[in-house]
Formats: structure tokens, C-alpha cells, sequence
């Protein structure tokens, strides 16, 4: 994490940036075109609080079938063709036990049943056994608290996805 108050020159460029190129970037954070067209509109942004702050208000005007239009840009947790940030971001679920990720993989499947999209969490740091730990607790969610769970799993993940993007 970066101080409070801070910047970076990549900040700096995506405030200057050409709004196609602006929204081109947010897109790979976080797929939902409102909330895309939000952090863009909002630009410039004078350090990463307020760009925290942004991503909080996007979030909060958005509606689920927004959220998802983001999901689908996600692949299931634990698959192995995932690459660039969702391979990183799954590092732990990868490298789990084979038994682990055959009970992640058909906790997936019984999730998707349920809930009529893929599973989704902030995996970074998370090892195997606490994604299957957490798929096995949702699944006894009802859906109004998945979505409101689903929405602020997405949020944490484009936090941090803008972070990475922007050097931050």
C-alpha cells in the first residue's frame, strides 16, 4: 500500500490520459461500463485516496446486473488457464493440493448452480484451503447476500487491480 496522499507519474499519466485510452485501462480493472465511465469522468485524480475514494462511489452507483457484466470477464477461481492479473491473483488456489483443488473445482460448479455466476473473491494471499474454506461458507448464503458479498469482492479486487496498473 502506498502512503496517504501519494501519487505516481503512471497516476499522473492516466489523469492526462485520451478518455478511449483512460477507459481501455479501467476496463482490465473492472469490467462494468458504468463503473468504467465513472473513474474516467472523475479524472483528475489527486492521489491514490481519492482515486480509493472514486472507486468506492463507482461502486456504489452500481446495479447487479453490472456487477454481472464484470463477472464474466472473470475466469472461475482455481482455473488453470486464467493468466495475467487473475493468475497472480489466484497464485494460492493454484498451488493448492490436488484434493483441494478437485473440491474447489466442484464447489465452483454447485456455486454456479446456485448462484448463476462463477464464484468470486479477492484471492491475493489466500491460500487454497481458505478459498475452499470460504466457497463452502457462502454456498449457504441466500442470493441478496452473495450479491452484496459478490459486489464488495469485486470492489477489493479493482482496488487493487488500479493500484497495480497505476504504480500505486
Amino acid at each position: 500500500m502506498t502512503p496517504p496522499g501519494s501519487t505516481s507519474l503512471l497516476l499522473t499519466v492516466f489523469n492526462t490520459a485520451a478518455a478511449g485510452d483512460a477507459a481501455r485501462d479501467v476496463t482490465r480493472c473492472c469490467a462494468a461500463r458504468p463503473f468504467t465511465e465513472t473513474i474516467v469522468a472523475g479524472r483528475p485524480y489527486q492521489d491514490f485516496d481519492a482515486l480509493d475514494a472514486a472507486i468506492d462511489t463507482g461502486f456504489a452507483g452500481l446495479v447487479w446486473l453490472d456487477v454481472v457484466e464484470a463477472l464474466n470477464d472473470h475466469p472461475r477461481i482455481g482455473d488453470q488457464s486464467a493468466s495475467g492479473w487473475s493468475r497472480a491473483e489466484q497464485a494460492g488456489a493454484a498451488a493448492a493440493p490436488a484434493d483441494v483443488t478437485a473440491a474447489i473445482a466442484d464447489g465452483n460448479r454447485a456455486y454456479e448452480d446456485a448462484f448463476g455466476h462463477v464464484f468470486l473473491i479477492c484471492a491475493t494471499g489466500l491460500s487454497g484451503e481458505q478459498v475452499l474454506a470460504a466457497l463452502r461458507y457462502r454456498l449457504g448464503n441466500d442470493p441478496a447476500e452473495e450479491h452484496r458479498i459478490v459486489t464488495d469482492e469485486l470492489r477489493k479486487i479493482t482496488k487493487l487491480r488500479m493500484r497495480k496498473l497505476l504504480g500505486g
